[in-house]
């Protein structure tokens, strides 16, 4: 179990590497080609965020592990919200300024109670998969209209200054996106190999490994890159990174690894995580909604997010050990 857990280690140190080079290489590369600012920032820094989650998943289900492939999208999804935003708004709380984000989060949940419907039959079958992808390609879509539409935009102006941090030219630009690639199909394999074999090797489901160590593991760009534009008041990246993120994570990641190959859902899923991830979703709605007060995910809303994550794990460990 030693080396498995090496490997777990090093998959998730060269996950984070890869995912964040492949990031600063997608959006530069962007950038050259006239990509508006705000598109990259939810486009192409939102498929860059999820990459770790994509590949990982694709993998696992590729290799007979459905619920590592399940167990990171919807585990990733709660971490993003509790774990990432509850850490994030107790740095600095998070205002809402961007509509392009506040147009996003009706349609992210949404989105969740499509996913929880999908599961109530205990299957994600290859039309499922589909759906998901469908809608999927139809988010994108509206979401490149809405920007072509938006002239100026909080996400919008926070991610040229993100550009002009990390400009680099066209061909180091492009080297990092195949060498980011590359590096995440290598490093998941690591990461999805050892996390099988603890699994096997603690007497656990290979979803609960999936739910927490491979899910927070790969939710670590997000975690980073949210924790550093909290720091520098940039709140719009902070939330649009997982809003974009949790939208990828229930169409794409769940929607190409179920067509790689159908999965079967037991029935925890759908009565423990499910629920989790919507009534989390819900919550953020509401939060970023200002139904309350000012449009912000306050510090005390920031300790109740970090609370309901502390509490989920423990209940996830309860059921796997007790």
């Amino acid at each position: 179990m030693i080396t498995a857990s090496l490997a777990v280690v090093l998959g998730l140190a060269l996950l984070v590497y890869s995912a964040d080079r492949f990031i600063e290489g997608a959006a530069a590369a962007a950038r050259h080609w006239g990509m508006p600012p705000l598109l990259i920032g939810m486009v192409v820094v939102g498929f860059g965020t999820s990459a770790p989650e994509m590949t990982v998943s694709a993998l696992a289900a590729y290799q007979g592990n459905p619920g590592i492939a399940l167990g990171n999208a919807y585990g990733s999804n709660i971490a993003n919200i509790a774990l990432i935003l509850g850490v994030t708004a107790l740095i600095s709380s998070i205002p809402v300024h961007s509509q392009v984000l506040r147009k996003e989060l009706p349609l992210l949940t949404a989105v969740t109670l499509l996913a929880a419907w999908q599961l109530h039959d205990g299957e994600v079958s290859r039309a499922d998969a589909w759906v998901l992808f469908g809608v999927f390609a139809a988010v994108m879509g509206w979401s490149i209209w809405q920007g072509t539409r938006k002239r100026r935009d909080a996400l919008g102006r926070e991610m040229v200054q993100e550009l002009r941090e990390h400009a680099m030219p066209l061909r180091q630009a492009l080297f990092w996106v195949v060498a980011g690639l590359l590096l995440l199909v290598v490093s998941s394999r690591l990461l999805v190999w050892g996390a099988v074999e603890i699994a096997q090797a603690l007497g656990v489901s290979d979803l609960i490994i999936g739910l927490t160590v491979v899910a927070v593991g790969t939710s670590l760009p997000e975690l980073a890159s949210s924790i550093v534009a909290a720091r520098k008041g940039e709140h719009d990246i902070a939330l649009g990174n997982v809003i974009g993120s949790n939208m990828f994570n229930t169409l794409a990641v769940v929607g190409i690894a179920g067509m790689i190959s159908p999965m079967q859902v037991g029935l925890e899923v759908f009565s423990r995580d499910m629920p989790v991830m919507a009534l989390l979703t819900v919550s953020l709605f509401v939060f970023c909604y200002g139904f309350r007060g000012p449009d912000r995910i306050s510090r005390p809303e920031g300790g109740m997010l970090l609370l309901a994550y502390v509490t989920y794990t423990v209940w996830l460990l309860g059921t796997a050990f007790g």
